[in-house]
């Protein structure tokens, strides 16, 4: 793993721990050339999704796209990455439990609405402003109507 801070290739790990619903491994890490300590995940790839777009084109699920699109719903909010990474891995759970091969973007959209909403407020209404391509000030406020209820 390269060191965060100065790039170094050779770290040592301080210390392993299982994620809680052991699809994942958590490192500690110290970089053998600066002291600097980080963390890693390590966990299996699974790309027997394919994600179905509304033009009907499809790609290979990206997890790490679907992380980057909750930290920016989640940015300057109290959630914290743990909390993050545990929503997707609950969407990725109940992808595979129900053997789904391919998923639609509206389905997967839903999926991560319905969790983030129990999460934040504030992050689901960002999401969901990309999310649903609000293009008026009215549709932004049918969102908030919608959490009042």
């Amino acid at each position: 793993m390269r060191c965060s801070a100065c790039g170094n290739l050779e770290s040592k790990v301080v210390d392993s721990r299982p994620s809680d619903d052991g699809t994942s491994v958590r490192r500690r890490r110290e970089c053998l050339k600066c002291g600097n300590r980080f963390t890693t995940y390590e966990r299996l790839i699974d790309t027997s999704f394919m994600v179905i777009k509304s033009d009907g084109s499809s790609e290979a699920y990206d997890r790490d796209k679907l992380m980057r699109g909750l930290l920016i719903a989640c940015a300057k909010r109290p959630i914290s990455p743990e909390q993050i990474e545990s929503l997707v891995d609950d969407i990725e759970s109940s992808l595979r439990s129900e053997s789904k091969t391919d998923v639609y973007s509206k389905d997967l959209g839903s999926m991560i609405m319905s969790r983030l909403v129990k999460l934040d407020d504030v992050a689901y209404v960002r999401f969901a402003s990309v999310y649903k391509h609000f293009n008026s000030v009215e549709e932004f406020a049918e969102a908030l109507e919608e959490l009042n209820r």
